[in-house]
């Protein structure tokens, strides 16, 4: 509400985070503040002040595009020329300028600017995309101070350090802004910051008391000034160290009081915010990198490719040019004449004078590498560009990969790595949100040594079925509590004995009710309660978390209010057993993170006491008790193990009662470090944090269900068919990991594990000791001799099914560069990896390892911010666009919205991709060096004269229009098997990972192939020639006559060879395939029509001379039949005899035998390779697990 009435709400929430709470006190050293990195200083409403335009700060305009209006074209050009084949092509057009040229300037210059414009029209748009969304964001409204206490709408573009803004609710931030006040009094307000970090959870936020007590209405800034003395700008969105100067006094800021760009207003009527950073300078800009560039294998491998075409160009130009010097020398005068008399040497000046021969070659060498450029595909590239992204087109379009419940299709983000989706060799993936759904829901708990719950989870079902029974399942296995979705989203507990109040019945009831408050009091979660209905929900930072404020209401415990002063709840008494509303004072929240692993409050209880509740991890928390608080340790750690096992995730309840003396002594040292602009804050503040959390007496521990997305068992499984390794990279306990991986079906029963740990009794001993040296040692000692352990035992296995699982601890040492490539070994002998308590760092290593170790193709899969690493340093990322935000999906070069999904982009898409790049590279040099090869052997023909057998038109546009069609839709539509076949025989992916359709072996088979039908055209099209009159009128055919023969045969043998190699013909290949030949006779009549000072000497020749001539056409259908006649009897026999994977899966369907299942299981068995390991144990375990073989047979194929 701008103006100055507003409705300020009288919720203090100034002590929910600690690392804020209380009024700062500045007696700490603020050396830090206007030193190197310190050197800000904003003027808060005064950005035209006199000293503030001295700073000169950078404006809050951006700018995500490549380029500008004046760089486009020589920034675009120069990207375009840095490929060497567009650098050949540009030096060939500025030499055809010269009287060097076997053809005309225009006719060679033209097709290379037709593809060099096709691609900088490609680069504009998608630039003029990027600069659309700049507009948008740039040209966005915020309300802006004028100086006289009235805030004016202005452009995000305009903003100024030191401006004061007004943004209102669900808006974004324009800028990084100092938060002053907001529409709560105690200045607090909900941040979502999911375009920075990914989370969807709102962050609290909260400006400082002296600026909210000030600063209530739009007039109050009329008067108010301020200075801010501030760390320069950085990329790190999780510090801020400054400090503000408000009438004559100093007030420390954090980061608790930055508004960073990009996030948005949740919850909040309006906040009043000052700018600190615009632009550029703001950290989301800041933290904004270029993504990796990342090119596929046959990218690469095309460009070596090239490589060669160059080499065998310069290579024929240098041996023409030998030859044509010597001949040139040789050509003496006889009779008066030369023996190349209708060369006409007499008219040259250097060509052909024998008295200067050696120039005459050097000259020759310039004119050949020119005429030999047309053995370089010139629309290569632009051709493959077009393709992938219509190939991305059909990604993003696939039905069968759109998840209707939240309305999310897949997204190739980039078309650059289309054709690697059919190449992976290996998957890493990360576990919570990519395999399971991050939905947290309370499923068991143990208080007091005994355990509640009688939930049976997915993965305890996996467990009895390879074990005979579950250690938490007394029942039998068909009673199933969760078959049904539990009736409260967060909750899917059953147990009589605590649910409906019975708790108070229970032997330790007092412990449980400690229990189930700290449930409803440890959190920092916000209740919101619905005015119609009265029901309370919560908004909390995380599923966890809101699953144990839900089981705490539904316990009993309902947690319903939050103020400045503390926690109110209502729960039943135990004395009167009535509900009764307690309020906990709230006096400090030590908050969780990665390194503490645990989180804390401290409160002072309606009876006066005050207590510190602690929830964390085992191994973190099992540490802190204290001698007379292990009451129920052995009990508690064992049912911790067991849900463990059971895939749940585990935390430890504890409390204990602070002395009064020791906490006045906390809170005094806490402010203060709290309050500290120096470096080491996080430091000050988790020393004083660790001390008070020790001493604890044990309660209990919760455990949590994060249940597996559907699909995921039968995904994996079907990858591991398809012979791809999957690692699982996860922050979990291992237990929890091994358990999932079993649920999953990533691990069978019929694999032996490799674990590789540091819990060992000597490793222990050391630690309690804490000599950090030694256990340094004996820790790297231990990994290496496990991995050598481990290799011992791969190799003495034959064809045993392996499974490696190891800790972050031993990771940490398995990845220093000496042990590397000894785990990398271990590692890639295994069916399946699990690394545990793995860091995002640590993720990323492992990618990186593997990436280049295995030289192989990698893909990672994440759907949270800590995976970003992991997928950019993997060859391809694919980002799952689920519940922790979009960070990974940004990072991502695809997205897709469930696991397995996977299972489709891989099989079918990456096959196809993989399958149509490959052939379509292949075709594209096969009708290059057939078509460059009857340049040559002209060439050669005429003694190496350097005369073009083709008209220069003809020349040109063979790439452009006569053949590029057809093989762009071979690239889009072809399918050498159908999405049925590539799910019924996974193995067929193989062809993609070992690289068959894309070897060297086929790469030169398709160029011979090529010198084949170059052979059989220039010769029997000469031939044909030779000795006969070519029309009735007595002619003999000239070279524009031999010229359209061959060019017309080679039109149609390409083309044809096209239509052979096609495997799954739409109407679309009909009509280019069909249509390029048709093309070619329109064109050769309506060029042959024109002018002959324009058609030279193509003139009227189809009309007048080619097509009235019987030879024309008998010439060209026997061309046809003898150029295709080798690749026919090649595929023929290769396909009967040595059929490839894909060749015999045609065969099955072609020949009806789709419903034999013994003849499909034969193909099957058929591997290309030796079966990988994880396949063999699979494909194993699945046919005993039958019973009989042809069930499994036949349960397969109704599958299908």
């Amino acid at each position: 509400m701008a103006g100055g009435g507003r409705r300020r709400r009288r919720l203090h929430l100034s002590k929910i985070y600690s690392y804020t709470c209380g009024k700062s006190s500045f007696k700490e050293d603020h050396s830090n503040i206007g030193g190197p990195g310190f050197s800000r200083v904003v003027y808060c409403n005064e950005p035209d002040s006199p000293a503030a335009e001295r700073r000169n700060y950078t404006g809050n305009y951006v700018r995500s595009t490549k380029y500008t209006v004046a760089s486009f074209f020589p920034k675009s050009l120069f990207e375009q020329f840095r490929r060497v084949a567009n650098f050949y092509f540009l030096v060939t057009g500025i030499l055809s300028l010269t009287d060097l040229s076997p053809y005309g300037a225009v006719s060679a210059l033209l097709p290379l600017a037709l593809v060099i414009t096709a691609t900088m029209v490609k680069e504009g748009i998608e630039d003029w995309r990027r600069k659309q969304q700049d507009i948008e964001v740039n040209n966005r409204k915020v309300k802006v101070h004028d100086g006289n206490g009235i805030f004016r709408q202005e452009q995000w573009r305009d903003l100024r350090v030191g401006d004061i803004v007004r943004v209102e609710k669900d808006e974004f931030f324009p800028a990084d802004l100092l938060l002053l006040s907001s529409s709560y009094e105690d200045s607090i307000c909900y941040v979502e910051t999911m375009n920075l970090d990914g989370e969807t959870n709102l962050k609290v936020k909260q400006g400082l008391e002296a600026t909210s007590s000030l600063l209530h209405e739009d007039s109050d800034f009329k008067d108010f000034r301020g200075v801010v003395r501030c760390e320069d700008p950085n990329v790190n969105l999780y510090m801020f160290v400054g400090s503000l100067e408000l009438e004559e006094e100093r007030f420390p800021l954090s980061i608790q009081q930055i508004l960073l760009r990009d996030s948005k207003l949740r919850n909040t009527e309006y906040v009043y915010g000052a700018v600190v950073f615009t632009g550029n300078d703001t950290k989301v800009i800041q933290n904004s990198t270029d993504p990796p560039s990342k090119r596929s294998r046959i990218e690469r491998k095309m460009d070596k490719i090239i490589y060669l075409m160059f080499g065998l160009v310069f290579l024929m130009s240098f041996v023409g040019s030998i030859i044509f010097g010597v001949e040139t020398r040789e050509d003496k005068l006889k009779n008066g004449k030369t023996e190349r008399w209708y060369l006409k040497p007499d008219d040259a000046v250097i060509f052909f004078d024998p008295e200067k021969a050696p120039m005459a070659a050097i000259f020759h060498f310039l004119t050949a590498v020119m005429l030999y450029s047309y053995f370089i595909p010139i629309s290569l590239y632009v051709s493959i560009e077009i393709v992938k992204v219509l190939q991305s087109i059909f990604i993003n379009r696939d039905v069968h990969m759109y998840y209707e419940e939240t309305d999310k299709p897949a997204q190739a983000r980039t078309s650059n790595l289309n054709e690697e989706l059919g190449m992976v060799d290996t998957i890493l993936s990360d576990k919570t949100g990519t395999l399971t759904c991050n939905s947290m829901e309370f499923i068991k708990c143990s208080i007091a040594g005994t355990a509640y719950g009688r939930g049976i989870t997915e993965v305890e079902r996996a467990m009895a079925v390879r074990s005979g029974g579950s250690p938490l399942v007394n029942e039998d296995l068909d009673v199933v509590v969760d078959k049904f979705a539990p009736k409260v989203k967060g909750f899917n507990f059953e147990d009589e004995r605590v649910m409906n109040g019975n708790w108070v019945k229970q032997p330790q009831a007092a412990v449980l009710q400690k229990f189930f408050r700290l449930l409803a009091v440890c959190h920092t979660a916000i209740p919101e309660t619905d005015e119609e209905t009265g029901n309370v929900s919560y908004e909390a930072e995380s599923p966890d978390e809101a699953a144990f404020v839900v089981a705490a209401r539904e316990f009993g415990f309902e947690f319903f209010n939050r103020t400045q002063n503390g926690i109110s709840f209502r729960e039943l008494d135990l004395v009167t057993g009535e509900k009764v509303e307690r309020v906990y004072r709230l006096l400090n929240v030590l908050e969780f993170n990665s390194s503490r692993k645990r989180m804390s409050v401290i409160v002072r209880d309606d009876e006066g006491k005050l207590l510190l509740l602690s929830k964390g991890a085992d191994n973190v928390m099992f540490e802190r008790l204290a001698k007379h608080g292990r009451q129920f340790e052995s009990k508690t750690q064992e049912h911790v193990n067991q849900y463990a096992d059971a895939g749940l995730r585990t935390l430890i309840l504890a409390y204990r009662e602070v002395d009064e003396n020791e906490y006045i002594e906390f809170n005094k040292n806490f402010n203060e470090a709290k309050s500290s602009v120096s470096e080491d804050r996080e430091a000050l503040i988790d020393d004083l944090t660790d001390k008070m959390e020790r001493d604890l007496i044990l309660l209990g521990a919760t455990a949590v269900e994060d249940k597996l997305q559907n699909g995921v068992p039968e995904c994996i499984d079907k990858l591991a068919q398809a012979g791809i390794k999957i690692w699982v990279l996860t922050g979990d306990k291992m237990e929890t990991a091994i358990n999932i991986g079993y649920a999953s079906s990533l691990l069978r029963q019929e694999m032996k594990q490799i674990i590789i740990n540091l819990e060992t009794p000597h490793i222990k001993s050391l630690e309690k000791a804490g000599i950090k040296d030694e256990i340094e040692l004996a820790s790297r000692e231990s990994v290496v001799k496990q991995i050598e352990e481990g290799k011992a035992l791969l190799a003495a296995s034959g064809s045993e099914a392996f499974a490696l699982i190891i800790d972050g601890k031993s990771l940490t040492y398995a990845l220093e560069d000496d042990i590397k490539k000894t785990f990398l070994d271990l590692a890639t002998g295994c069916a399946s990896v699990i690394c545990c308590r793995s860091s995002p760092k640590q993720k990323a290593l492992v990618t990186r390892l593997v990436k280049s170790g295995t030289g192989k193709t990698t893909l990672a899969i994440g759907d949270g911010a800590n995976d970003v690493g992991m997928l950019q340093e993997a060859d391809i990322g694919v980002g799952i666009s689920g519940v922790e935000g979009m960070q990974a999906v940004m990072s991502s070069d695809i997205a897709i919205a469930q696991f397995r999904y996977l299972e489709r982009l891989l099989l079918v898409h990456g096959h196809w991709c993989y399958s149509r790049i490959s052939s379509m590279i292949c075709y594209f040099f096969y009708k290059n060096i057939t078509f460059g090869v009857t340049v040559f052997l002209y060439e050669a023909y005429t003694s190496f004269s350097a005369q073009p057998a083709y008209n220069d038109w003809f020349l040109s546009l063979f790439n452009v229009f006569f053949s590029s069609l057809p093989v762009i839709a071979l690239g889009v539509f072809d399918q050498d098997v159908s999405a049925r076949f590539c799910y019924k025989f996974p193995l067929l992916y193989q062809e993609g990972v070992q690289n068959i359709l894309f070897s060297w072996k086929r790469i030169i088979g398709w160029m011979f192939n090529g010198l084949i039908s170059a052979l059989v055209i220039f010769f029997v099209c000469k031939e044909s020639l030779k000795h006969q009159l070519f029309d009735p009128n007595g002619k003999t055919a000239g070279r524009e006559i031999l010229g359209g023969l061959m060019y017309t045969c080679v039109v149609w043998v390409v083309n044809l060879q096209m239509a052979l190699s096609i495997s799954y013909f739409t109407w679309v290949q009909h009509i280019v395939i069909w249509g390029s030949i048709a093309f070619w006779y329109i064109f050769l009549m309506i060029y042959g029509a024109m002018a002959p000072s324009f058609s030279t000497d193509a003139y009227m020749v189809f009309l007048e001379a080619l097509a009235p001539a019987p030879s024309y056409w008998l010439t060209t259908l026997f061309v046809m039949v003898f150029a295709l006649i080798p690749y026919f009897v090649y595929k023929s026999v290769q396909m009967r005899f040595f059929p490839k994977y894909h060749q015999m899966i045609q065969w099955i369907r072609y020949e009806g035998h789709s419903n034999d299942p013994e003849f499909v299981e034969m193909v099957r068995q058929r591997s290309i390779r030796p079966t990988t390991v994880g396949y063999t144990a699979r494909r194993a375990a699945s046919v005993r697990r039958s019973g009989r073989f042809h069930d499994q047979i036949h349960k397969d194929l109704v599958a299908f």
